[in-house]
C-alpha cells in the first residue's frame, strides 16, 4: 500500500508514472501494489484507473494524511454470488447472529456468552475495546482521555487520537482492498450497520488491536513531529511483516462459512476475484497448517 500527493498519476509505456510539478516522474509497480491511497493535491488519468482494474490495484480517494475514506475504486469486478451470499447471512437474523458470534470468537479468542443479542454483544465488545485502550495507555504512558474529537478540526485533535486516526485508515485501505478483491460489499457489514464500510469495519477489528492500534500508541509516546507520517510508515512494515493482506480473505472466507450456509456456485461467465484463493488438497475450507 502507498500514499500519493501533491501529483498527476498517468501511464507511461504501460506503467504507472507519477508527475509532480516540477515534472518528475516516479514509477510505480502497480501489478505489486494492493491499495493506491489518493490523497489531496491527485489527480488520475482515465488509462491510470483502467490500469488499475486491470491488475486489480484498489484506489482509494483519502483525506490529508489519510485519516478520511471518502471513495473508492472497484479491482477485478465483484462477483453477484458472493455479494448474494454476504446479503443473505446480514439479512436472516439468525444467521448474522452466527457470524457476529464468530467475529467475537476470533477477536477475543473466546466464545462469547450465550442467548446475547447482536446489539448486547455490540455493547460487550464495546466496553472491552474502551477499556483495551485505557490499558495500552497505560502501557505507553499516554495520556488518554476517550477516542472522540471534532473530524471538522483535525489539527485541535490530540496526539494520540491523530495516531489511532491515522493507524487505523490505513488498516481500513488494506482490508477494502482485500474485501472487494475477494468479490464481497464493504457496506453489507454485520456488527457495523449503515455506513458505506461498514463490512470493512467489521473485519479490521478482528486485526486492529493486534496490529495498528498498539503501534499507534507507541509513536503517540514518542511525539513525533509529524506523527501521521511517522504512523503510515511503520504501519507499512506491521503489514509486510504480518503479511496481513494474504490473511484478511481467508478470514473473511471463515467468519461468513460461520453462519452455516453454502455460497452459491457462480455463474460460468462470472468474473474471478482479483486474488483467487490458492488451489489445495482437501475440500472446500480446508487449510493445512504451517
Amino acid at each position: 500500500m502507498i500514499f500519493i500527493q501533491n501529483g498527476q498519476i498517468d501511464v507511461l509505456d504501460g506503467a504507472f508514472v507519477v508527475v509532480d510539478k516540477s515534472g518528475v516522474r516516479t514509477h510505480i509497480p502497480v501489478g505489486s501494489v494492493a491499495c493506491i491511497m489518493l490523497e489531496p493535491g491527485t489527480r488520475v488519468s482515465h488509462a491510470a484507473v483502467h490500469l488499475a482494474s486491470t491488475v486489480g490495484t484498489l484506489m482509494v480517494w483519502v483525506g490529508e494524511a489519510g485519516v478520511r475514506l471518502y471513495a473508492s475504486g472497484q479491482p477485478g469486478g465483484a462477483r453477484a454470488d458472493r455479494l448474494l451470499y454476504q446479503a443473505k447471512l446480514a439479512l436472516d437474523e439468525e444467521l448474522r447472529l452466527k457470524v457476529v458470534r464468530k467475529m467475537y470468537e476470533l477477536r477475543f479468542q473466546e466464545l462469547p456468552p450465550e442467548r446475547r443479542s447482536v446489539e448486547q454483544l455490540r455493547g460487550i465488545e464495546g466496553v472491552r475495546v474502551r477499556e483495551t485502550y485505557k490499558l495500552l495507555a497505560q502501557q505507553f504512558s499516554v495520556e488518554w482521555k476517550s477516542r472522540n474529537y471534532d473530524h471538522q478540526k483535525w489539527d485541535a485533535a490530540d496526539l494520540p487520537n491523530r495516531c489511532l486516526s491515522a493507524a487505523t485508515s490505513c488498516l481500513y485501505g488494506i482490508t477494502e482492498a482485500a474485501v472487494l478483491a475477494a468479490g464481497y460489499a464493504p457496506a453489507v457489514g454485520f456488527i457495523h450497520t449503515g455506513k458505506p464500510l461498514s463490512f470493512v469495519y467489521d473485519i479490521a477489528d478482528l486485526y486492529k488491536f493486534e496490529t495498528v492500534v498498539p503501534l499507534a500508541f507507541k509513536i503517540a509516546s514518542k511525539s513525533p513531529e509529524q506523527p501521521e507520517r511517522e504512523v503510515r510508515l511503520c504501519c507499512r512494515d506491521v503489514f509486510r511483516s504480518s503479511k496481513i493482506l494474504s490473511r484478511i480473505i481467508p478470514t473473511i472466507e471463515e467468519v461468513l462459512s460461520a453462519g452455516g450456509i453454502l455460497p452459491p456456485k457462480a455463474p460460468s461467465e462470472s468474473v474471478p476475484p482479483a486474488i483467487p484463493n490458492p488451489e489445495g488438497f482437501g475440500e472446500v475450507g480446508h487449510r493445512i497448517a504451517g
